[in-house]
């Protein structure tokens, strides 16, 4: 069972999200939170598999809860999935920039939550089709000075499975796309995660975007 806590200040939301989720066969919501101070205090006393966080929440938004639990130097990190009425790139770049390995806008439909649910506890990560291109491009260019050289410069391979992934790619779509197996799409990644310093796939992306490879 993927064990779920859920954090949003409105309870309808909460509500509707725990009957979503409780339909599915594998998923348990454990807990509920009104505020983020709330959450943070659960998902460290739970220790659930994910956390479904609203980023605009009292006490503590789901940006800095999602630092607390799944940021650099979190020795445990416990994945965190932002969703958000609010599609305001700021907030959403700097969910993904503090940990979170996903992020879904309200209005997203239930098979995409429970996608999303599905790829954070499986370590890759949901962007939501809407903004993802946007988003990325966005910034790209605002944080291209700050992009971290990689620690052994990337193969031919890695770059076209990078390239790949930064366009939403999923695992079995990058092997189609490059004629290879899900075992050498695995390693590839990987790889990548280890020369780029990166903590997930969204990671990978952003830093394709913010080198230019993406132009």
């Amino acid at each position: 069972m993927i064990r779920v806590l859920i954090a949003d200040d409105q309870s309808i939301v909460r509500t509707g999200l725990a009957t979503i989720l409780g339909s599915e066969a594998d998923i348990e919501v454990v807990g509920h939170a009104a505020d983020g101070r709330e959450a943070l205090a659960l998902a460290r006393r739970l220790r659930p598999d994910v956390c479904l966080f609203d980023i605009r929440m009292p006490y503590l938004d789901g940006i800095e809860a999602s630092r607390l639990l799944s940021g650099a130097g979190v020795e445990e990190p416990i994945a965190v999935v932002v969703i958000t009425t609010f599609d305001t790139d700021e907030y959403i770049y700097g969910a993904l920039k503090a940990g979170a390995r996903g992020f879904l806008l309200k209005g997203a439909s239930p098979e995409q939550l429970v996608q999303a649910i599905h790829c954070a506890v499986n370590g890759d990560a949901f962007i939501d089709p809407g903004v993802t291109a946007r988003l990325l491009a966005r910034f790209a260019d605002t944080n291209r000075r700050n992009a971290a050289e990689p620690i052994e410069p990337l193969t031919n391979r890695e770059e076209a499975v990078l390239l790949a992934l930064a366009r939403g790619l999923s695992n079995a779509e990058i092997g189609a796309a490059l004629h290879i197996s899900m075992s050498t799409v695995k390693f590839h990644l990987s790889s990548l995660t280890t020369k780029l310093r990166a903590r997930n796939r969204v990671e990978l992306a952003i830093w394709a975007h913010e080198t230019g490879r993406m132009d």
